[in-house]
């Protein structure tokens, strides 16, 4: 039940995201299809006539992968691939931002930490009280 949730709920937000644009708002499914098997695994794909189209396959609540790609308003063709496992949702695509370079002066402090331990101070302790009154 919660896979056709989740294929409903893509299509629809495909379908709300298409309706943003007044000249995409007669957008239509050109193709769909899933498949479900009793074990857990399933696939699902749909395109629209306006190019959004969509893909995933896994095993339910275990892994997924897939990808969905849409034309931006410029006409350039945007796509987005994807891994969702024990390590969490994993986009990766040509419009996702990316984190700027380390600075030549942090990457010189973690190579100093690396290989300079630090020192360790002894934690005191106190005699055992048989010691002290025995």
């Amino acid at each position: 039940m919660f896979r056709y949730m989740l294929v409903a709920s893509a299509v629809l937000a495909c379908a709300y995201g298409a309706a943003t644009y007044n000249q995409e708002a007669g957008a239509y499914i050109t193709k769909i299809g899933s498949d479900i098997q009793p074990e857990g695994n399933y696939n699902y794909q749909y395109e629209t006539s306006n190019g959004i189209a969509a893909q995933e396959s896994g095993i339910g609540g275990n892994h997924a992968n897939g990808g969905f790609s849409w034309y931006s308003p410029e006409g350039e063709l945007v796509q987005i691939s994807y891994v969702a496992d024990e390590n969490g949702y994993q986009p990766q695509g040509a419009l996702l931002p990316t984190p700027p370079p380390i600075p030549a002066a942090i990457l010189r402090s973690l190579e100093y930490i690396r290989t300079h331990p630090q020192y360790v101070e002894q934690e005191y302790r106190r005699p055992a009280l048989k010691k002290v009154f025995g």
